[in-house]
C-alpha cells in the first residue's frame, strides 16, 4: 500500500486499513498460493513500499500472476489518491493553545519574590551557606520618587497635574529638564544607611566572637513587685532542634540554655525552646529567674572546700583556691562562677564536656557542700585548718555544737580521718604521669646543670629580698653603696646638694 506524506487524523488510517484488507483478501483468494500470501501480508504492512518493489517481488515469486498483482496495486493506489484529495479538501478544526492567566509573579508580593531569590533553603543553611544573607539592608529606591515624574519632566493631566485648572483643560506638555533631581535622589539614598556590624565590648562578645554562647541577655523580667536587680543572665548553649510532625513536616525551633545570678551567691539555670530568638530569650531567662538557688561561699570568693561531683558520665573535681588565684576551669564553669560571685577555683573535667551535663554536675556539687560546722557535727571532732601562708600553724575553725568531742579510743580504726578523702567521697583525680624531656638525657644538659648550680636559687633569693628589704642588697651594701644596682655618683651628689 502507498500513503501520501500528509498529517491526517487517525480515523483515516483505520479507513485505509479496511480498504487494504478487503481488496487484498479478494486478490489472494483468487490468484495467490500460501507462500505468496504470507509475503504479501508482510509487504502490505509497509505503507512506504513502492509499486516497483511490489511488482519485482511478485514476479520473482509467482511469475504467472505478476501482471495481475501490478494491476491490482495500481487500482489500490488510485483509490488512495482519491481519499487523499478528500482529506485535503476537508476543513480542519480551530487551533487551541493552553494559556495561564495567573502565575506566582502576580500572586506573591515583591518582598516574597525577593526573599525567594536571595534566601537560602534549610538544607543549605545546615551546610553553612547563607551566613551573610541577613546582613545586607536593601535600600528603598522609591523614596524621593513621585508618580508621573521621571527623567523626562512632563505634565501628565490626571497623573501629576489636575485635569482641569480653573476653566481651562490642562494639556500634556514637556517641561524643562530638572538638573537637580538625580542629585537629590542620590543624597536621599545615601542617608538611608547600610549594615553595621554589632559592636560589643570585648568582655561581652561571648566565648567565640559574636556568637551567642557566653553573651549576656540581661536580667529576667520583673514579676509584679519583684524585680531582679543586679542579676545578669548568660547564654551557655544555643542550637537549632527539629522534630518531624504529620501536619507541618520538619518543625524547626531554637533551644537555649542559660544561667542567671546576682553575683552574690544567688543563681539558677534553665532550658527553653521557641520558634524565634526573641521568644526563646525572653522565655528562658524568665524561667531561670524562677529557679534560683543560694550557694554558700568561703569568704565570698571561693567554694567551702574541695569536692567531687558528677552527672551522667561527666565528672568534675573542684579545688578551693586562695584569693587572687582566678578561675582555672572550663568556660561554662567560668561563666557560672561569674554569675554566682565565685572568683577563685580550680576545676578539672573528666569525661564528656556536654555543657548541660557540666552545669548540672557543678550545681549539684555546689548545693551538696558542707559547712565547717556541719562537718564538725557529723564527725563529732574539731575541724582544724592548716594554711601554707600561716606556716601550717593549726587553727580550729569549727567545734561540735553539742560540745561532745570524741576521744582517740572512741574513733574506730577503719574510719577515714583524712579531710580530703572524706569530702571527695574516696575519689582521686586522674593525674597524668610526667615523662622527662628528651634533652635531659643529653650530656650537654648535665653540663648546663653544673653551670646553673651556682645561681639556681638566685631568682627566689632576689624576690624574697625585694619583699623583705625593699631592694637588692648584701652585707657589703652599707660599706660600699656603689654596689647597689642602678647606682650613680651623679644622683648621690645631687642628693647631697
Amino acid at each position: 500500500t502507498m500513503m501520501a506524506s500528509l498529517v491526517v487524523p487517525r480515523r483515516w488510517y483505520r479507513y485505509l486499513d479496511t480498504l487494504n484488507a478487503r481488496y487484498l483478501g479478494s486478490l489472494r483468494a483468487k490468484y495467490l498460493n500460501s507462500v505468496s500470501i504470507r509475503y504479501l501480508d508482510t509487504l502490505s504492512s509497509r505503507y512506504t513500499a513502492s509499486p516497483g518493489t511490489l511488482q519485482r517481488h511478485f514476479v520473482t515469486l509467482v511469475p504467472s500472476t505478476s501482471h495481475m498483482v501490478a494491476d491490482a496495486h495500481i487500482k489500490l493506489r488510485q483509490q488512495q489518491e482519491a481519499v487523499n484529495q478528500v482529506m485535503c479538501c476537508t476543513p480542519s478544526g480551530p487551533l487551541i493553545y493552553s494559556r495561564r492567566t495567573t502565575s506566582f509573579f502576580n500572586k506573591l508580593t515583591a518582598e516574597q519574590l525577593w526573599k525567594g531569590v536571595t534566601s537560602v533553603s534549610n538544607a543549605g543553611r545546615k551546610q553553612g551557606r547563607g551566613k551573610g544573607v541577613g546582613k545586607k539592608i536593601a535600600k528603598d529606591l522609591n523614596r524621593g520618587q513621585i508618580i508621573g515624574v521621571g527623567q523626562e519632566n512632563m505634565v501628565w493631566p490626571g497623573l501629576n497635574a489636575p485635569v482641569i485648572r480653573g476653566r481651562e483643560l490642562v494639556q500634556q506638555k514637556k517641561l524643562p529638564k530638572d538638573e537637580e533631581r538625580e542629585a537629590r535622589l542620590i543624597k536621599i539614598r545615601n542617608t538611608m544607611g547600610s549594615f553595621r556590624a554589632l559592636r560589643l565590648d570585648p568582655l561581652d562578645r561571648g566565648w567565640c566572637g559574636n556568637k551567642m554562647p557566653g553573651r549576656s541577655i540581661g536580667p529576667p523580667n520583673p514579676i509584679e513587685d519583684d524585680k531582679f536587680e543586679g542579676f545578669d543572665t548568660r547564654v551557655l548553649e544555643l542550637k537549632i532542634v527539629t522534630c518531624m510532625t504529620a501536619v507541618f513536616g520538619r518543625k524547626r525551633r531554637f533551644s537555649m540554655f542559660v544561667v542567671t545570678g546576682n553575683g552574690n551567691g544567688l543563681g539558677g539555670f534553665a532550658l527553653a525552646k521557641a520558634t524565634t530568638i526573641s521568644d526563646v530569650t525572653r522565655k528562658v531567662k524568665n524561667r531561670a529567674g524562677q529557679k534560683l538557688l543560694y550557694i554558700e561561699r568561703y569568704n565570698e570568693h571561693t567554694v567551702l572546700h574541695d569536692f567531687f561531683t558528677y552527672f551522667g558520665r561527666t565528672k568534675i573535681f573542684v579545688k578551693k583556691m586562695p584569693e587572687g588565684y582566678g578561675l582555672v576551669c572550663h568556660r561554662a564553669i567560668r561563666t557560672i562562677c561569674q554569675t554566682l560571685g565565685i572568683k577563685d577555683i580550680h576545676a578539672k573535667i573528666e569525661g564528656p564536656t556536654n555543657v548541660q551535663n557540666i552545669t548540672k554536675a557543678f550545681f549539684l556539687g555546689l548545693i551538696r557542700q558542707k559547712t565547717h560546722q556541719k562537718l564538725a557535727d557529723e564527725k563529732q571532732l574539731h575541724l582544724v585548718e592548716f594554711r601554707k601562708e600561716n606556716l601550717n600553724f593549726p587553727k580550729v575553725v569549727a567545734t561540735p555544737q553539742s560540745g561532745k568531742v570524741r576521744t582517740q579510743e572512741e574513733i574506730p580504726n577503719n574510719e577515714e580521718l583524712d579531710f580530703t578523702q572524706h569530702i571527695m567521697d574516696g575519689k582521686v583525680q586522674l593525674v597524668k604521669k610526667k615523662y622527662p624531656a628528651p634533652y635531659e638525657k643529653l650530656p650537654s644538659y648535665e653540663i648546663y646543670l653544673k653551670k646553673y648550680a651556682r645561681r639556681r636559687n638566685h631568682q627566689k633569693v632576689m624576690l624574697n629580698m625585694l619583699v623583705e628589704e625593699g631592694e637588692y642588697r648584701s652585707f657589703y651594701t652599707d660599706q660600699y653603696p656603689e654596689c647597689r644596682p642602678g647606682y650613680s655618683s651623679k644622683s648621690e651628689e645631687a642628693e647631697a646638694w
